[in-house]
């Protein structure tokens, strides 16, 4: 395969090969790091804590970071905490983006405890908590109890289903009012989750969204960041199943061939980095609506409940059918985006709070599962 058709392959292509590229494909797969969504529940996890916390390592969070680490305590509780090696020092300086993870991992968590036929009580920062940032205390502390009357959740069947779709979305296919309806429905909610499908909001969006991304990539340090966690090809996110995964077969082929690294991604001047920046700016353009989510506070206890609403939201979404990405970089708070940040603030609350995350919506491809660490990996003292 010559230089201009892996050109090709990185613009976009498909690879074209005769008798093989069906069986190469499938072997590109990286079954390791996808391991845990199937294994989720598995008999293996027979302790209820165990089983629901092979669910919550499922959750949405920033940059796939899977910032959460959890101890056993006795025979009924749990302890969850933060890894403070997961944090993203200049895109989420105070770990506000990465609290809402951990939001959405307890969630989730009892989400799945509840489906199991028991019931959690949870308290939040036990020995205290730092408004400028997460530390090595305790997160949370909680309790299983057995309750056969506990209700499932209506949306704990989406929880397998539920993906972020970092892919364009069919332009020509409308949002229709009522499926927004079944989204923003979908409570209860403790923060405003709210959303559009106007032409004239949808265009508003679509182009600070797209500005905040381009503020991101043009900002080094931030770019940077993102660049750090990449994982490209099979064998990186097998070794690595967190941070920014590129895996499949056209991907293992153009690391292999050195067509895309983390040098070339890094390095403006080259093909790699201006058709990921095209891409990345495509998603923000192929919008067809877009969710976003307020607080009237913002302590740490505000972005633990801001969590469990987004991931209710996300699931929410995945039932109405739609693709959802969040893209909240509007939201993070460092000195080249705070303009950005105002203008979202001065839109969607105007009379105080603060806009906790924001997501486009619409319709496209179905995609495969996030990498995630095994719950093994996650447990502290085991």
């Amino acid at each position: 395969m010559n230089r201009r058709t892996f050109l090709r392959i990185l613009g976009g292509g498909t690879i074209l090969a005769a008798g093989g590229a069906g069986f190469f494909a499938a072997t590109r797969v990286p079954a390791r790091a996808h391991a845990p969504w199937s294994d989720a529940g598995a008999p293996r996890y027979a302790d209820p804590r165990l089983a629901a916390l092979s669910y919550a390592i499922l959750a949405p969070n920033p940059h796939n970071r899977q910032p959460w680490l959890v101890g056993l305590d006795g025979d009924t509780s749990v302890t969850l905490w933060f890894d403070t090696d997961r944090q993203l020092p200049f895109t989420d300086p105070f770990d506000r983006q990465l609290t809402i993870g951990l939001g959405c991992f307890l969630a989730l968590m009892e989400m799945a405890a509840n489906a199991h036929g028991h019931r959690v009580e949870t308290a939040l920062f036990p020995e205290g908590e730092d408004p400028e940032g997460l530390d090595a205390r305790p997160v949370a502390q909680i309790r299983f109890f057995p309750d056969s009357t506990v209700p499932v959740d209506p949306l704990w069947a989406q929880v397998p289903h539920r993906r972020s779709l970092k892919e364009p979305f069919d332009a020509t296919r409308m949002v229709e009012h009522e499926t927004l309806r079944s989204v923003l429905e979908a409570g209860p909610y403790v923060n405003q989750i709210d959303g559009s499908v106007e032409p004239d909001d949808v265009a508003f969006w679509r182009q600070l969204t797209e500005d905040a991304l381009e503020i991101e990539i043009d900002t080094p340090r931030t770019y940077q960041e993102s660049v750090d966690l990449f994982r490209i090809g099979k064998a990186e996110v097998n070794a690595n199943p967190d941070g920014i995964d590129f895996s499949g077969a056209t991907f293992d082929i153009l690391a292999a061939t050195g067509l895309f690294t983390r040098e070339s991604a890094r390095d403006t001047t080259t093909f790699t980095y201006q058709q990921g920046r095209a891409a990345v700016l495509e998603n923000a353009r192929t919008a067809m609506g877009h969710l976003w989510m307020v607080s009237r506070g913002n302590g740490r206890a505000d972005q633990i409940a801001a969590g469990a609403d987004w991931l209710r939201a996300n699931l929410a979404a995945n039932a109405a059918g739609l693709g959802f990405h969040p893209l909240s970089q509007a939201l993070q708070e460092y000195p080249e985006m705070s303009a950005l940040y105002q203008t979202v603030h001065d839109r969607l609350a105007p009379d105080g709070g603060t806009v906790q995350m924001l997501a486009r919506i619409g319709y496209g491809p179905r995609v495969a599962v996030s990498p995630r660490w095994p719950l093994e990996a996650k447990l502290v003292g085991q």
